[in-house]
Protein backbone atom coordinates (compact mmCIF):
# COMPACT_ATOMS: atom_id res chain seq x y z
CA UNK A 1 0.00 0.00 0.00
CA UNK A 2 1.11 3.57 -0.71
CA UNK A 3 0.79 4.52 2.95
CA UNK A 4 3.23 1.83 4.12
CA UNK A 5 6.78 3.15 4.58
CA UNK A 6 9.94 1.10 4.44
CA UNK A 7 11.86 0.68 7.67
CA UNK A 8 14.54 3.19 6.61
CA UNK A 9 11.94 5.77 5.61
CA UNK A 10 10.15 5.37 8.94
CA UNK A 11 13.38 5.73 10.87
CA UNK A 12 14.27 8.90 8.91
CA UNK A 13 10.79 10.32 9.43
CA UNK A 14 10.87 9.80 13.16
CA UNK A 15 14.43 10.98 13.62
CA UNK A 16 16.12 7.65 14.51
CA UNK A 17 18.46 7.90 11.53
CA UNK A 18 19.73 10.69 9.30
CA UNK A 19 18.01 11.23 5.98
CA UNK A 20 19.82 9.84 2.98
CA UNK A 21 21.40 12.16 0.40
CA UNK A 22 18.64 11.26 -2.05
CA UNK A 23 15.87 12.05 0.44
CA UNK A 24 17.52 15.36 1.29
CA UNK A 25 17.95 16.37 -2.36
CA UNK A 26 14.34 15.48 -3.19
CA UNK A 27 13.03 17.64 -0.35
CA UNK A 28 15.62 20.33 -1.05
CA UNK A 29 14.45 20.68 -4.65
CA UNK A 30 11.10 22.10 -3.54
CA UNK A 31 12.70 24.27 -0.86
CA UNK A 32 15.21 25.77 -3.28
CA UNK A 33 12.49 26.45 -5.83
CA UNK A 34 10.51 28.29 -3.14
CA UNK A 35 13.62 30.25 -2.13
CA UNK A 36 14.25 31.07 -5.79
CA UNK A 37 10.73 32.53 -5.98
CA UNK A 38 11.31 34.62 -2.83
CA UNK A 39 14.56 36.12 -4.11
CA UNK A 40 13.18 36.55 -7.62
CA UNK A 41 10.35 38.70 -6.23
CA UNK A 42 12.84 41.36 -5.16
CA UNK A 43 15.53 41.11 -7.83
CA UNK A 44 13.31 40.94 -10.89
CA UNK A 45 12.01 44.48 -10.36
CA UNK A 46 15.37 46.10 -9.57
CA UNK A 47 16.29 46.77 -13.21
CA UNK A 48 12.68 47.34 -14.24
CA UNK A 49 11.83 49.93 -11.58
CA UNK A 50 13.03 53.02 -13.46
CA UNK A 51 10.74 52.02 -16.37
CA UNK A 52 7.86 51.03 -14.05
CA UNK A 53 7.92 54.31 -12.13
CA UNK A 54 8.21 56.30 -15.34
CA UNK A 55 4.94 54.61 -16.40
CA UNK A 56 2.89 54.87 -13.19
CA UNK A 57 4.61 57.97 -11.78
CA UNK A 58 7.05 58.28 -8.89
CA UNK A 59 10.50 59.55 -7.99
CA UNK A 60 13.47 58.38 -5.94
CA UNK A 61 11.33 58.13 -2.80
CA UNK A 62 8.88 55.79 -4.55
CA UNK A 63 11.79 53.78 -5.98
CA UNK A 64 13.21 53.30 -2.51
CA UNK A 65 9.85 52.39 -0.99
CA UNK A 66 8.96 49.81 -3.64
CA UNK A 67 12.17 48.01 -2.66
CA UNK A 68 11.86 48.78 1.05
CA UNK A 69 8.22 47.68 1.36
CA UNK A 70 9.15 44.11 0.57
CA UNK A 71 12.16 44.25 2.87
CA UNK A 72 10.01 45.73 5.64
CA UNK A 73 7.50 42.89 5.39
CA UNK A 74 10.27 40.29 5.26
CA UNK A 75 11.96 41.85 8.28
CA UNK A 76 8.84 42.20 10.42
CA UNK A 77 7.46 38.73 9.67
CA UNK A 78 10.67 36.64 9.66
CA UNK A 79 10.78 36.09 13.47
CA UNK A 80 7.05 35.35 13.43
CA UNK A 81 7.43 32.69 10.72
CA UNK A 82 10.42 31.26 12.58
CA UNK A 83 8.50 30.94 15.83
CA UNK A 84 5.44 29.47 14.11
CA UNK A 85 7.71 26.80 12.64
CA UNK A 86 8.51 25.69 16.20
CA UNK A 87 4.78 25.29 16.87
CA UNK A 88 3.10 24.16 13.65
CA UNK A 89 3.74 22.02 10.58
CA UNK A 90 6.73 23.46 8.72
CA UNK A 91 5.43 22.02 5.47
CA UNK A 92 2.03 23.69 5.86
CA UNK A 93 3.66 27.01 6.74
CA UNK A 94 5.97 27.11 3.73
CA UNK A 95 3.05 26.25 1.43
CA UNK A 96 1.04 29.06 3.02
CA UNK A 97 3.95 31.44 2.39
CA UNK A 98 3.93 30.46 -1.28
CA UNK A 99 0.19 31.13 -1.56
CA UNK A 100 0.60 34.59 0.02
CA UNK A 101 3.41 35.35 -2.40
CA UNK A 102 1.28 34.35 -5.41
CA UNK A 103 -1.60 36.61 -4.29
CA UNK A 104 0.72 39.60 -3.86
CA UNK A 105 2.38 38.99 -7.23
CA UNK A 106 -0.84 38.69 -9.22
CA UNK A 107 -2.32 41.89 -7.75
CA UNK A 108 1.00 43.75 -8.21
CA UNK A 109 0.72 43.09 -11.94
CA UNK A 110 -2.43 45.24 -11.99
CA UNK A 111 -0.86 48.18 -10.09
CA UNK A 112 -1.84 51.61 -11.42
CA UNK A 113 -0.04 53.82 -8.89
CA UNK A 114 3.10 53.73 -6.71
CA UNK A 115 0.92 53.37 -3.60
CA UNK A 116 -0.83 50.29 -4.95
CA UNK A 117 2.47 48.75 -6.04
CA UNK A 118 4.02 49.38 -2.62
CA UNK A 119 1.01 47.72 -0.93
CA UNK A 120 1.37 44.64 -3.13
CA UNK A 121 5.08 44.51 -2.40
CA UNK A 122 4.21 44.37 1.30
CA UNK A 123 2.07 41.27 0.66
CA UNK A 124 4.83 39.73 -1.44
CA UNK A 125 7.26 40.43 1.37
CA UNK A 126 5.13 38.56 3.91
CA UNK A 127 5.27 35.47 1.70
CA UNK A 128 8.95 35.93 0.86
CA UNK A 129 9.76 36.30 4.56
CA UNK A 130 8.20 32.93 5.24
CA UNK A 131 10.04 31.29 2.35
CA UNK A 132 13.42 32.68 3.42
CA UNK A 133 13.02 31.83 7.10
CA UNK A 134 11.41 28.42 6.69
CA UNK A 135 13.93 27.19 4.13
CA UNK A 136 16.69 27.65 6.71
CA UNK A 137 14.62 26.03 9.46
CA UNK A 138 13.61 22.98 7.42
CA UNK A 139 17.19 22.44 6.25
CA UNK A 140 18.33 22.49 9.88
CA UNK A 141 15.67 19.92 10.72
CA UNK A 142 16.83 17.58 7.96
CA UNK A 143 20.61 18.02 7.99
CA UNK A 144 23.21 18.08 10.76
CA UNK A 145 25.37 21.23 11.15
CA UNK A 146 28.49 19.33 10.03
CA UNK A 147 26.83 18.24 6.77
CA UNK A 148 24.83 21.44 6.33
CA UNK A 149 27.76 23.35 4.88
CA UNK A 150 27.64 21.10 1.82
CA UNK A 151 23.96 21.76 1.24
CA UNK A 152 24.16 25.44 2.22
CA UNK A 153 26.23 25.84 -0.91
CA UNK A 154 23.09 25.01 -2.88
CA UNK A 155 21.30 27.82 -1.03
CA UNK A 156 24.05 30.23 -1.99
CA UNK A 157 23.92 29.00 -5.58
CA UNK A 158 20.14 29.50 -5.66
CA UNK A 159 20.57 32.99 -4.25
CA UNK A 160 23.18 33.74 -6.91
CA UNK A 161 21.10 32.39 -9.80
CA UNK A 162 17.96 34.23 -8.67
CA UNK A 163 19.91 37.42 -8.02
CA UNK A 164 21.48 37.48 -11.48
CA UNK A 165 18.55 35.82 -13.24
CA UNK A 166 15.98 38.20 -11.76
CA UNK A 167 17.43 41.39 -13.23
CA UNK A 168 18.08 39.64 -16.53
CA UNK A 169 14.52 38.28 -16.75
CA UNK A 170 13.13 41.62 -15.63
CA UNK A 171 15.24 43.50 -18.14
CA UNK A 172 14.23 41.22 -21.02
CA UNK A 173 10.55 41.54 -20.08
CA UNK A 174 10.71 45.34 -19.84
CA UNK A 175 12.60 45.62 -23.13
CA UNK A 176 10.12 43.27 -24.88
CA UNK A 177 6.49 43.70 -25.93
CA UNK A 178 5.26 41.90 -22.80
CA UNK A 179 5.58 45.00 -20.64
CA UNK A 180 6.74 45.45 -17.04
CA UNK A 181 3.60 43.87 -15.51
CA UNK A 182 4.90 40.44 -16.49
CA UNK A 183 7.78 41.00 -14.05
CA UNK A 184 5.25 40.12 -11.35
CA UNK A 185 3.40 37.39 -13.24
CA UNK A 186 6.52 35.41 -14.21
CA UNK A 187 7.18 34.19 -10.67
CA UNK A 188 3.71 32.68 -10.25
CA UNK A 189 4.38 29.46 -12.26
CA UNK A 190 7.55 28.85 -10.23
CA UNK A 191 5.56 29.23 -7.01
CA UNK A 192 2.89 26.78 -8.20
CA UNK A 193 5.55 24.24 -9.20
CA UNK A 194 7.22 24.69 -5.80
CA UNK A 195 3.89 23.95 -4.09
CA UNK A 196 3.48 20.71 -6.03
CA UNK A 197 7.09 19.60 -5.48
CA UNK A 198 6.94 20.31 -1.75
CA UNK A 199 3.69 18.37 -1.43
CA UNK A 200 5.30 15.31 -3.01
CA UNK A 201 8.82 15.42 -1.54
CA UNK A 202 8.75 17.12 1.88
CA UNK A 203 7.76 14.71 4.68
CA UNK A 204 8.58 16.03 8.13
CA UNK A 205 7.23 14.84 11.48
CA UNK A 206 5.00 17.27 13.37
CA UNK A 207 6.05 17.66 16.99
CA UNK A 208 3.06 17.65 19.34
CA UNK A 209 3.35 20.80 21.41
CA UNK A 210 0.92 23.06 23.20
CA UNK A 211 0.49 26.07 20.94
CA UNK A 212 0.60 29.59 22.34
CA UNK A 213 1.14 32.34 19.80
CA UNK A 214 2.62 35.62 21.03
CA UNK A 215 0.41 37.95 19.01
CA UNK A 216 1.19 40.90 21.28
CA UNK A 217 4.90 40.52 20.68
CA UNK A 218 4.30 40.15 16.93
CA UNK A 219 2.34 43.42 16.91
CA UNK A 220 4.94 45.44 18.79
CA UNK A 221 7.95 44.22 16.81
CA UNK A 222 6.11 45.00 13.56
CA UNK A 223 5.10 48.45 14.81
CA UNK A 224 8.60 49.30 16.08
CA UNK A 225 10.37 48.24 12.87
CA UNK A 226 7.80 49.92 10.62
CA UNK A 227 7.94 53.27 12.44
CA UNK A 228 11.73 53.25 12.44
CA UNK A 229 11.82 52.62 8.70
CA UNK A 230 9.22 55.30 7.94
CA UNK A 231 11.37 57.81 9.81
CA UNK A 232 14.53 56.79 7.97
CA UNK A 233 12.78 56.81 4.58
CA UNK A 234 11.20 60.23 4.86
CA UNK A 235 13.98 61.94 6.81
CA UNK A 236 15.91 64.47 4.78
CA UNK A 237 13.16 64.55 2.13
CA UNK A 238 9.71 65.21 3.58
CA UNK A 239 11.21 66.81 6.69
CA UNK A 240 14.63 67.68 8.10
CA UNK A 241 16.46 65.12 10.22
CA UNK A 242 16.54 67.70 13.01
CA UNK A 243 12.76 68.30 13.15
CA UNK A 244 9.78 67.63 15.40
CA UNK A 245 8.88 64.59 13.29
CA UNK A 246 12.20 63.00 14.19
CA UNK A 247 11.76 63.90 17.84
CA UNK A 248 8.40 62.09 17.82
CA UNK A 249 9.15 59.07 15.64
CA UNK A 250 12.48 57.99 17.11
CA UNK A 251 11.39 57.98 20.77
CA UNK A 252 8.10 56.30 19.74
CA UNK A 253 10.00 53.54 17.88
CA UNK A 254 12.30 53.05 20.87
CA UNK A 255 9.29 52.92 23.21
CA UNK A 256 7.58 50.29 21.03
CA UNK A 257 10.83 48.33 21.01
CA UNK A 258 11.07 48.51 24.80
CA UNK A 259 7.47 47.33 25.13
CA UNK A 260 8.28 44.45 22.80
CA UNK A 261 11.21 43.41 24.99
CA UNK A 262 9.01 43.63 28.09
CA UNK A 263 6.30 41.49 26.45
CA UNK A 264 8.84 38.93 25.27
CA UNK A 265 10.34 38.60 28.75
CA UNK A 266 6.95 37.43 30.06
CA UNK A 267 5.52 35.53 27.09
CA UNK A 268 5.12 31.75 27.37
CA UNK A 269 6.18 31.29 23.72
CA UNK A 270 7.99 34.54 22.80
CA UNK A 271 8.53 35.47 19.16
CA UNK A 272 12.17 36.16 20.01
CA UNK A 273 13.32 34.19 23.09
CA UNK A 274 15.53 36.75 24.84
CA UNK A 275 17.48 34.01 26.62
CA UNK A 276 19.08 33.16 23.26
CA UNK A 277 21.09 36.38 23.45
CA UNK A 278 22.87 35.10 26.57
CA UNK A 279 24.83 32.98 24.12
CA UNK A 280 27.70 35.14 22.87
CA UNK A 281 27.78 33.46 19.46
CA UNK A 282 24.09 34.18 18.82
CA UNK A 283 24.40 37.78 20.00
CA UNK A 284 27.50 38.47 17.87
CA UNK A 285 26.18 36.74 14.72
CA UNK A 286 22.88 38.62 14.99
CA UNK A 287 24.65 41.97 15.21
CA UNK A 288 27.06 41.02 12.41
CA UNK A 289 24.08 40.07 10.23
CA UNK A 290 22.54 43.50 10.87
CA UNK A 291 25.61 45.30 9.50
CA UNK A 292 26.25 42.82 6.67
CA UNK A 293 22.67 43.41 5.49
CA UNK A 294 23.44 47.07 4.79
CA UNK A 295 26.28 46.29 2.38
CA UNK A 296 24.58 43.22 0.92
CA UNK A 297 21.34 44.94 -0.11
CA UNK A 298 23.16 48.10 -1.22
CA UNK A 299 25.01 45.97 -3.76
CA UNK A 300 21.91 44.33 -5.19
CA UNK A 301 19.72 47.46 -5.24
CA UNK A 302 21.86 50.45 -6.17
CA UNK A 303 24.17 48.87 -8.73
CA UNK A 304 21.24 48.52 -11.13
CA UNK A 305 20.63 52.28 -10.87
CA UNK A 306 24.32 52.89 -11.43
CA UNK A 307 24.45 50.96 -14.70
CA UNK A 308 21.17 52.33 -16.06
CA UNK A 309 21.33 55.95 -14.93
CA UNK A 310 25.08 56.59 -14.74
CA UNK A 311 26.22 54.50 -17.71
CA UNK A 312 23.07 54.56 -19.87
CA UNK A 313 22.68 50.78 -20.11
CA UNK A 314 19.40 48.99 -20.81
CA UNK A 315 17.71 47.01 -18.00
CA UNK A 316 18.87 43.77 -19.65
CA UNK A 317 22.51 44.86 -19.92
CA UNK A 318 22.35 46.20 -16.38
CA UNK A 319 21.65 42.65 -15.20
CA UNK A 320 24.45 41.23 -17.35
CA UNK A 321 26.97 43.72 -16.01
CA UNK A 322 26.33 42.68 -12.38
CA UNK A 323 27.38 39.07 -13.12
CA UNK A 324 30.81 39.46 -11.40
CA UNK A 325 29.00 40.14 -8.10
CA UNK A 326 26.90 37.00 -8.50
CA UNK A 327 29.76 34.80 -9.69
CA UNK A 328 31.73 35.77 -6.59
CA UNK A 329 28.77 34.97 -4.36
CA UNK A 330 28.15 31.65 -6.14
CA UNK A 331 31.75 30.44 -5.94
CA UNK A 332 32.21 31.50 -2.31
CA UNK A 333 28.97 29.80 -1.20
CA UNK A 334 29.67 26.52 -2.98
CA UNK A 335 33.34 26.10 -2.08
CA UNK A 336 33.14 27.39 1.50
CA UNK A 337 30.22 25.04 2.18
CA UNK A 338 32.07 21.99 0.90
CA UNK A 339 35.27 22.84 2.77
CA UNK A 340 33.33 23.37 6.01
CA UNK A 341 31.68 19.96 5.64
CA UNK A 342 35.06 18.35 5.03
CA UNK A 343 36.99 20.10 7.83
CA UNK A 344 34.34 21.22 10.33
CA UNK A 345 36.00 24.67 10.51
CA UNK A 346 33.87 27.71 9.71
CA UNK A 347 35.12 30.82 11.51
CA UNK A 348 37.89 31.49 9.01
CA UNK A 349 35.30 31.97 6.28
CA UNK A 350 33.38 34.49 8.40
CA UNK A 351 36.56 36.50 9.02
CA UNK A 352 37.64 36.39 5.38
CA UNK A 353 34.10 37.21 4.27
CA UNK A 354 33.91 40.24 6.55
CA UNK A 355 37.22 41.52 5.20
CA UNK A 356 36.13 41.05 1.58
CA UNK A 357 32.73 42.72 2.10
CA UNK A 358 34.50 45.72 3.64
CA UNK A 359 37.02 45.86 0.79
CA UNK A 360 34.30 45.49 -1.84
CA UNK A 361 32.12 48.26 -0.40
CA UNK A 362 35.09 50.60 0.08
CA UNK A 363 36.39 50.12 -3.46
CA UNK A 364 32.89 50.51 -4.95
CA UNK A 365 32.82 53.82 -3.10
CA UNK A 366 35.40 55.06 -5.61
CA UNK A 367 33.33 54.39 -8.75
CA UNK A 368 32.12 57.19 -10.99
CA UNK A 369 30.17 57.27 -14.24
CA UNK A 370 33.36 56.96 -16.30
CA UNK A 371 35.15 54.30 -14.19
CA UNK A 372 36.40 51.50 -16.47
CA UNK A 373 34.09 48.52 -16.25
CA UNK A 374 36.99 46.13 -15.53
CA UNK A 375 37.64 47.97 -12.27
CA UNK A 376 33.96 47.96 -11.30
CA UNK A 377 33.81 44.22 -12.05
CA UNK A 378 36.71 43.49 -9.69
CA UNK A 379 35.11 45.54 -6.93
CA UNK A 380 31.78 43.76 -7.41
CA UNK A 381 33.51 40.35 -7.30
CA UNK A 382 35.13 41.26 -3.97
CA UNK A 383 31.75 42.16 -2.51
CA UNK A 384 30.16 38.98 -3.88
CA UNK A 385 32.90 36.74 -2.47
CA UNK A 386 32.49 38.30 0.95
CA UNK A 387 28.72 37.98 0.99
CA UNK A 388 28.94 34.37 -0.16
CA UNK A 389 31.27 33.48 2.71
CA UNK A 390 29.19 35.20 5.38
CA UNK A 391 25.53 34.83 4.44
CA UNK A 392 24.88 31.12 5.10
CA UNK A 393 27.71 30.59 7.58
CA UNK A 394 26.30 33.13 10.03
CA UNK A 395 23.11 31.07 10.08
CA UNK A 396 25.11 27.87 10.48
CA UNK A 397 26.99 29.28 13.50
CA UNK A 398 23.68 30.07 15.25
CA UNK A 399 21.94 26.78 14.40
CA UNK A 400 24.90 24.87 15.82
CA UNK A 401 24.31 26.52 19.21
CA UNK A 402 20.63 25.82 19.89
CA UNK A 403 18.33 22.92 20.74
CA UNK A 404 15.73 21.72 18.27
CA UNK A 405 12.96 23.44 20.30
CA UNK A 406 14.48 26.85 19.47
CA UNK A 407 15.70 26.01 15.96
CA UNK A 408 13.05 28.07 14.16
CA UNK A 409 13.28 31.14 16.39
CA UNK A 410 17.10 31.11 16.43
CA UNK A 411 17.46 30.58 12.67
CA UNK A 412 15.07 33.41 11.94
CA UNK A 413 17.07 35.79 14.17
CA UNK A 414 19.97 35.95 11.70
CA UNK A 415 17.60 36.41 8.75
CA UNK A 416 15.66 39.02 10.73
CA UNK A 417 18.70 41.12 11.57
CA UNK A 418 20.11 40.78 8.05
CA UNK A 419 16.79 41.92 6.58
CA UNK A 420 16.51 44.70 9.17
CA UNK A 421 19.95 45.97 8.24
CA UNK A 422 19.09 45.72 4.56
CA UNK A 423 15.74 47.47 4.96
CA UNK A 424 17.08 50.33 7.05
CA UNK A 425 20.22 50.50 4.93
CA UNK A 426 18.37 50.65 1.61
CA UNK A 427 15.96 53.25 3.00
CA UNK A 428 18.66 55.45 4.50
CA UNK A 429 21.10 54.99 1.61
CA UNK A 430 18.26 55.63 -0.86
CA UNK A 431 17.54 58.93 0.88
CA UNK A 432 21.25 59.78 0.76
CA UNK A 433 21.41 58.90 -2.94
CA UNK A 434 18.41 61.11 -3.69
CA UNK A 435 19.95 64.05 -1.83
CA UNK A 436 23.39 63.58 -3.39
CA UNK A 437 21.99 63.26 -6.92
CA UNK A 438 19.89 66.40 -6.47
CA UNK A 439 22.97 68.24 -5.19
CA UNK A 440 25.23 67.13 -8.05
CA UNK A 441 22.56 67.75 -10.72
CA UNK A 442 21.83 71.24 -9.38
CA UNK A 443 25.54 71.95 -9.27
CA UNK A 444 26.08 70.65 -12.81
CA UNK A 445 23.12 72.53 -14.26
CA UNK A 446 24.29 75.74 -12.64
CA UNK A 447 27.60 75.36 -14.47
CA UNK A 448 25.59 75.04 -17.72
CA UNK A 449 23.39 78.01 -16.73
CA UNK A 450 20.28 75.78 -16.80
CA UNK A 451 17.72 76.27 -14.04
CA UNK A 452 15.41 73.23 -14.29
CA UNK A 453 15.79 69.80 -15.86
CA UNK A 454 14.93 66.17 -15.28
CA UNK A 455 16.70 64.74 -12.25
CA UNK A 456 16.91 68.00 -10.32
CA UNK A 457 13.49 67.50 -8.70
CA UNK A 458 14.13 64.04 -7.23
CA UNK A 459 12.40 62.21 -10.08
CA UNK A 460 14.06 59.34 -11.92
CA UNK A 461 14.84 60.54 -15.45
CA UNK A 462 14.90 58.64 -18.72
CA UNK A 463 18.51 59.49 -19.55
CA UNK A 464 18.18 58.30 -23.15
CA UNK A 465 15.76 61.16 -23.94
CA UNK A 466 17.84 63.96 -22.39
CA UNK A 467 19.92 66.44 -24.42
CA UNK A 468 23.61 65.47 -24.45
CA UNK A 469 24.90 68.18 -22.03
CA UNK A 470 22.14 67.56 -19.48
CA UNK A 471 22.46 63.79 -19.88
CA UNK A 472 26.12 64.07 -18.98
CA UNK A 473 25.26 66.01 -15.84
CA UNK A 474 22.66 63.44 -14.74
CA UNK A 475 24.93 60.46 -15.46
CA UNK A 476 27.80 62.02 -13.53
CA UNK A 477 25.44 62.81 -10.65
CA UNK A 478 24.25 59.20 -10.37
CA UNK A 479 27.77 57.83 -10.79
CA UNK A 480 29.08 60.00 -7.97
CA UNK A 481 25.95 59.46 -5.85
CA UNK A 482 26.06 55.66 -6.00
CA UNK A 483 29.77 55.77 -5.17
CA UNK A 484 28.98 57.84 -2.08
CA UNK A 485 26.32 55.29 -1.09
CA UNK A 486 28.93 52.52 -0.94
CA UNK A 487 31.28 54.75 1.03
CA UNK A 488 28.55 55.10 3.63
CA UNK A 489 27.99 51.32 3.59
CA UNK A 490 31.68 50.40 4.05
CA UNK A 491 31.92 51.31 7.78
CA UNK A 492 28.96 49.03 8.52
CA UNK A 493 30.76 46.16 6.78
CA UNK A 494 33.87 46.93 8.84
CA UNK A 495 31.84 46.68 12.06
CA UNK A 496 30.56 43.25 10.94
CA UNK A 497 34.18 42.18 10.34
CA UNK A 498 35.21 43.25 13.85
CA UNK A 499 32.23 41.44 15.40
CA UNK A 500 32.99 38.07 13.76
CA UNK A 501 36.55 38.25 15.08
CA UNK A 502 35.12 37.74 18.58
CA UNK A 503 32.93 34.75 17.69
CA UNK A 504 34.20 31.56 19.30
CA UNK A 505 34.41 28.61 16.92
CA UNK A 506 32.47 25.60 18.25
CA UNK A 507 32.72 22.14 16.73
CA UNK A 508 29.81 21.39 14.41
CA UNK A 509 27.13 18.99 15.65
CA UNK A 510 26.66 15.74 13.72
CA UNK A 511 22.96 15.32 14.59
CA UNK A 512 20.15 16.90 12.55
CA UNK A 513 17.07 18.54 14.01
CA UNK A 514 15.01 15.44 13.22
CA UNK A 515 17.43 13.25 15.14
CA UNK A 516 17.25 15.61 18.12
CA UNK A 517 13.45 15.93 18.05
CA UNK A 518 12.67 13.23 20.65
CA UNK A 519 15.12 14.74 23.13
CA UNK A 520 13.42 16.51 25.97
CA UNK A 521 9.92 15.39 25.05
CA UNK A 522 9.81 12.55 27.48
CA UNK A 523 8.54 10.21 24.77
CA UNK A 524 9.99 7.85 22.26
CA UNK A 525 10.73 8.94 18.74
CA UNK A 526 7.53 7.36 17.47
CA UNK A 527 5.39 8.86 20.22
CA UNK A 528 6.95 12.30 19.91
CA UNK A 529 5.82 12.83 16.34
CA UNK A 530 2.81 12.23 14.25
CA UNK A 531 3.19 9.86 11.30
CA UNK A 532 4.90 11.45 8.34
CA UNK A 533 1.89 10.44 6.26
CA UNK A 534 -0.04 13.32 7.83
CA UNK A 535 2.15 15.79 6.00
CA UNK A 536 1.84 14.04 2.67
Amino acid sequence: MASIQTQSETRAATGDAPMSHRQIMEALSGLLLGLFVAILSSTIVSNALPRILADIGGGQSAYTWVVTASLLAVTATTPIWGKLSDLFSKKLLIQLALVIYVIGSVVAGFATSPGMLIGCRLVQGVGAGGLSALTQVIMAAMISPRQRGRYSGYLGATFAVATVGGPLIGGVIVDSTLGWRWCFYVGVPFAVIALIVLQKTLHLPVVKRKVRIDWTGAFFITAAVSLLMIWVSLGGQSYAWNSWQSYVMVPAALLLGAIFLFVESRAAEPIVPLRLFRNATIALTSLASLFVGVAMFAGTVFLSQYFQLARGETPTMSGVLTIPLIVGLFLASMFSGRIITRTGRWKGFLVAGGLLVTAGAATLGMIRADTPYAEVAVYMALLGLGIGMMMQNLVLAVQNQVSVADLGAASSLVTFFRSLGGAIGVTALGAILGNRVTHFVTQGLAALHVKNAAGADGGIPDVATLPAPIRGVVENAYGHGVGDVFLYAAPFALIAFVLVLFIKEVALNNRSGLQQTPAGTGRSAVDAVEPAAREK
